[in-house]
């Protein structure tokens, strides 16, 4: 037996935790603190509660709130831009996982010791960075906990940073954040957890006894608390269950990474700005099927935390596993087909070309998935 595990060093879970960000960083040293956000947490307000406490501690902060679903390059270079003027010394990142992917990036870039175009790829990125928080603000993409942040570097492509560099000092888990969450947006980001801990659990490299721990502790939160939290977006014990499964999910696929849907996703993304869970949401029934043949036994075991009582054959199991799983979507009030987010049958040789492009991802594959493979999946998903 031989891994590494790598997480964030400490985790701070409590309900209205955000509202001690400032003494947080006032006690670690912090002065000037860049706060990297998007515009849909500044106009819910999510910071209200979070900002007097700056001026209590004389603490210097400014917003960046310019950050996008699945951020471009240039929204990169413009928060690092600030920060390098502003002389920030501390960096927050409050919001989904756009925001979070961007504040780890700018926490990286800003001493001015590495370019973004250097660090793509697995150990590039080798620091320094400033000090960083992140704060989620959803309960999805488990930002908090990964070593990794996605970039859109073109209409079909996404690249990743991947370095233990990106975790950040602190995470701050605070469910009172996600109290009202869309219910279209808990569903996908929901669902996007899911993906990431049974991708977690079933992938071909750096599987580990730690990572499948959490990535089962993840699921049980998460597919037991989903609908509720869809249906009753102030039910705050859910939210809090969904935002620890979210955290605990992004711990396993962290370590053990994730694969197939995830590559199939990304170009749905890139090319069709599709949100990253969506996208996950719309590949895992064909990719769970297609890997059935070689990972039948581990969908088995995953099937019987999201839906105790399946019967039979571990690969009856796996294939009542992929179709649950296939019709949540639909029950969440979530688009299930690709029809349905505007992809036609004419862009699915494109999507499976982009698809190939992410060999860092379908390495991880308990199946090998080719071109051919890939352009059925997008037609199954059709």
């Amino acid at each position: 037996m031989q891994f590494v595990f790598h997480s964030t060093p400490a985790i701070f879970v409590e309900r209205g935790g955000s509202a001690n960000l400032a003494k947080k960083i006032d006690e670690r040293g912090g002065k000037s603190v860049l706060i990297i956000t998007d515009p849909g947490v500044l106009s819910a307000g999510l910071l209200d509660r979070v900002m007097p406490q700056f001026q209590e501690f004389k603490l210097s902060v400014q917003i960046f709130s310019d950050v996008e679903a699945d951020p471009p390059i240039s929204v990169i270079h413009d928060a690092v831009k600030v920060a390098q003027e502003y002389g920030a010394d501390y960096i927050v990142g409050f919001g989904g996982g756009s925001s979070m992917d961007v504040a780890k990036l700018v926490a990286l870039l800003t001493p001015g010791t590495e370019k973004l175009a250097d660090i793509y790829g697995i150990g590039m990125a080798k620091g320094p960075r400033l000090p960083l928080i992140l704060v989620p603000t959803t309960a999805g993409t488990g930002s908090e906990v990964t070593q990794s942040s996605v970039v859109t570097v073109s209409e079909s492509e996404k690249k990743g940073v991947l370095s233990p560099h990106l975790l950040p000092d602190l995470a701050i888990l605070d469910a009172q954040l996600t109290l009202g969450l869309p219910s279209h947006v808990t569903a996908a980001t929901g669902i996007d957890a899911m993906v990431h801990a049974i991708e977690a659990f079933t992938t071909k490299r750096l599987k580990n006894p730690m990572s499948d721990c959490v990535a089962k502790e993840a699921l049980r939160l998460l597919a037991g608390n989903l609908h509720k939290a869809v249906h009753d977006g102030n039910d705050i014990v859910a939210r809090e269950n969904m935002l620890l499964g979210a955290c605990l999910a992004g711990m396993a696929f962290t370590n053990a990474p994730v694969a197939g849907v995830h590559a199939l996703a990304y170009p749905i993304g890139a090319r069709f700005h599709v949100p990253h869970g969506l996208s996950n949401s719309l590949m895992l029934a064909p990719v769970i099927r297609f890997n059935i043949e070689t990972a039948h036994s581990m969908y088995a075991e995953l099937g019987q935390i999201i839906k105790p009582g399946l019967k039979g054959s571990s690969i009856e199991q796996a294939t009542q596993l992929a179709d649950y799983l296939g019709g949540l979507a639909g029950e969440l009030g979530l688009p299930q087909k690709l029809i349905e987010v505007g992809i036609t049958g004419n862009d699915l040789d494109q999507l499976a070309q982009d698809a190939m492009l992410q060999t860092r991802l379908l390495m991880n594959s308990p199946r090998e998935i080719t071109l051919k493979d890939a352009a059925a999946l997008y037609r199954e998903a059709l």
